[in-house]
């Protein structure tokens, strides 16, 4: 079956802004003197921050959210763009037909600022965030939405990401599912999941886009 459709996760696959959240996040534990390890915070990465929020503060978490969001808005435009080739790659797809989506776990209006700040909403046909679904990645329900308002079947699609989450989801959904080695997770963690392919570049993509 062809595709005729791409989906992707947002941070640390399209946009560079990994760097910025993880020292956000830091900010936020050293704020409420909170245990952490680097190790079990990128276990997190790519989940719901509230999600994130109970499991690392507890009976602070309300306060743990209000004091993400105050970090990551004090320098966002200054911190997030597209990795190198990505807008290439957009128009790529774009210009020879394949429907795009996003299947992110931020929420709505961090997804909403991060794309229109990197211009990807000129790309987009769909977008889902944390707010749109009640059951999120590594969950398959996210991806299987926006191929539904797409009218799309999985064995028509890519879902391509960075992480455990997105290769869990990805392939419980029955995408053809891509991992991406510039983000969260490395190329031997992604490796040891099986995902249908891995990207070094998105010039590997186009050998997945029959």
């Amino acid at each position: 079956m062809a595709i005729s459709a791409a989906l992707f996760d947002l941070d640390g696959t399209l946009v560079d802004s990994l760097p910025f959240i993880m020292s956000t996040y830091h900010l936020v534990f050293k704020k409420l003197n909170l245990p952490w390890s680097e190790a079990e915070l990128i276990k997190w990465i790519g989940r719901p921050l509230k999600e994130i929020a109970p499991f690392f503060a507890g009976g602070k978490k309300d306060e743990f959210l209000k004091l993400y969001e105050k970090y990551y808005n004090l320098d966002f435009e200054n911190n997030v763009s597209l990795f190198p080739g990505t807008a290439e790659m957009l128009d790529f797809l774009k210009i020879n037909g394949f429907l795009l989506g996003i299947v992110t776990s931020k929420g709505k209006e961090g997804a909403e600022r991060t794309i229109k700040l990197t211009g990807l909403d000129n790309y987009m046909d769909v977008v889902i965030t944390a707010h749109d679904v009640y059951v999120h990645k590594p969950f398959p329900d996210p991806i299987l939405k926006a191929l539904d308002v797409l009218n799309i079947s999985p064995g028509q699609s890519l879902y391509i990401g960075d992480s455990y989450h997105d290769i869990k989801a990805g392939l419980d959904a029955g995408t053809t599912t891509l991992g991406v080695t510039w983000g969260i997770n490395t190329r031997e963690e992604l490796a040891a999941l099986n995902p249908d392919g891995l990207l070094e570049s998105w010039a590997d993509l186009k050998r997945y886009l029959v």
